[in-house]
């Protein structure tokens, strides 16, 4: 048996997940992820060619995240006639999260076409795929529940575990040869691994013990705050700013991201520990995301299924809260009299409704600007994270004045301590190599010496396009 890993996507680097696992010159590819980052780079990156579609036999969907699943339609359109596997979860969540991603680029290119006119410009670009292309991909997932073992190509077995990361993600296990039992060869890709304790969904799964694992490194060479830190911290932030009658504005992810934040301050709410001010979730993905939450309880952990299941209280849910979900509503924020908290999308700052509620509020010291998740190099998230004063948000100079402030613990990627610590609590007699993706070169370097640390026996990080031979 011949079998080869390599990656065409977030191989030192951040987004853009695509992993590819040769078993007998037959392709299995983990993840099709698109890259997110500056928008010119972005846009470059994504549409290189980086495989033939036709040769490549199953994909495997780790989780719904755009920079896992955002170029799905764009292998779908050039060919792609295969199954796509993921958990029905999943498959509901990256629906979503590509269906919006194809309508944003409609609007795009009509804006941008608009622009160019007015200027008498020829212009030429296109979206990378549309809604057909969306369909296209739709139809090609297979959903398969956790723990269930299913073979994908002859001589391989895929079985999904929980990766507590958000809503039916999952650890994908891929056993080769042995009859897809303990006797094959078994190798892991973790997809993003989720954190313990977190509120909403369960707590990352133990995999069998693997031969390989594929594990990112996002928070490779930081750690998170504590919940009780965090819970604190928010609700000083929302204190001191409501106090000054300034707006809280918070760039989060649709899904997960947003879900999360919403449960905290219903908390923080009900115990009185904030004031009563109106909360907003202006984003129409993540109103629609929240609906995909409320039907799948299979992956809610024990305390959201006594409040949601027994006791018919809405996490999502409260007084203060509401959902905008047209464009008006959104306009009609910036009217806005007294405190306010504003949770938006996109979580990098690069799209969506939350670069026009940055423009209006960042130039103001009354109003806070909280970063609760990761944002990638050369992105307007990152410089607001990094505390540069000088911006160009819209191709407007503005210069910040609000108060920037950062709570790690709302990240849904494990920090290198819980990577380590969830490695080594797996069955490791078998463990030959772990492989490092998807993070920035300082985090991978030092998460490779603190798993060397741990007793791991070998750590590779992975180049692009360079190809591993694991038997």
């Amino acid at each position: 048996m011949r079998l080869t890993l390599y990656s065409r996507g977030a191989a030192r680097e951040v987004t853009g997940s695509r992993h590819f696992l040769e078993v007998d010159g037959r392709t299995v590819q983990v993840d099709c992820g698109a890259f997110q980052g500056r928008r010119k780079e972005a846009d470059e990156k994504n549409r290189r060619v980086f495989h033939d579609p036709q040769k490549i036999d199953a994909v495997v969907l780790t989780h719904g995240h755009f920079d896992h699943c955002g170029l799905l339609p764009v292998l779908a359109g050039q060919g792609y006639g295969g199954n796509i596997y993921a958990t029905a979860a999943t498959r509901d969540i990256a629906s979503l999260v590509m269906m919006d991603s194809a309508r944003i680029q409609a609007r795009d290119r009509e804006y941008l076409a608009k622009q160019a006119a007015k200027r008498n410009e020829e212009f030429t670009w296109q979206p990378l795929y549309d809604e057909t292309h969306v369909l296209a991909a739709i139809d090609r997932f297979v959903t398969l529940s956790y723990r269930r073992r299913l073979p994908i190509l002859d001589g391989v077995v895929l079985e999904f575990f929980d990766a507590g990361h958000i809503l039916g993600s999952s650890l994908a296990a891929l056993t080769i040869g042995g009859g897809g039992t303990e006797g094959g060869l078994r190798v892991v890709f973790s997809g993003d691994l989720g954190r313990r304790g977190k509120p909403i969904i369960r707590d990352p799964e133990r995999v069998p013990a693997p031969d390989f694992l594929v594990m990112e490194s996002t928070y490779g060479d930081r750690l998170h705050d504590s919940a009780a830190d965090s819970m604190e911290k928010l609700a000083d932030v929302v204190g001191k700013t409501a106090a000054r009658g300034g707006r809280i504005i918070i760039p989060a992810f649709a899904v997960e991201r947003t879900q999360e934040l919403v449960y905290f301050l219903h908390l923080l709410s009900d115990q009185r520990r904030i004031p009563e001010i109106p909360i907003y979730v202006d984003s129409p993905m993540a109103t629609n995301a929240t609906a995909i939450f409320q039907v799948h309880p299979e992956c809610y952990d024990e305390e959201i299924s006594q409040a949601f299941l027994r006791h018919q209280k809405n996490p999502f849910g409260f007084n203060n809260l509401h959902y905008t979900t047209s464009v008006q509503e959104s306009k009609n924020l910036n009217n806005l009299k007294g405190p306010a908290i504003i949770i938006s999308a996109d979580g990098m700052c690069e799209a969506g409704r939350v670069v026009h509620h940055l423009a209006n509020n960042i130039g103001d010291g009354r109003n806070t600007i909280l970063i609760v998740g990761f944002m990638a190099a050369n992105t307007l998230g990152r410089r607001i994270r990094e505390g540069q004063k000088d911006l160009r948000i819209m191709g407007t100079p503005v210069r910040v004045r609000a108060e920037v402030e950062e709570l790690s613990t709302f990240s849904a990627h494990a920090d290198y301590r819980e990577i380590g610590e969830y490695i080594t609590g797996l069955d490791t007699s078998r463990l030959k190599k772990v492989f490092l993706v998807h993070g920035e070169d300082g985090a991978q370097e030092h998460l490779k010496k603190h798993l060397l640390g741990l007793g791991v026996p070998a750590v590779e990080i992975v180049a692009p396009d360079t190809k591993y031979e694991l038997a």
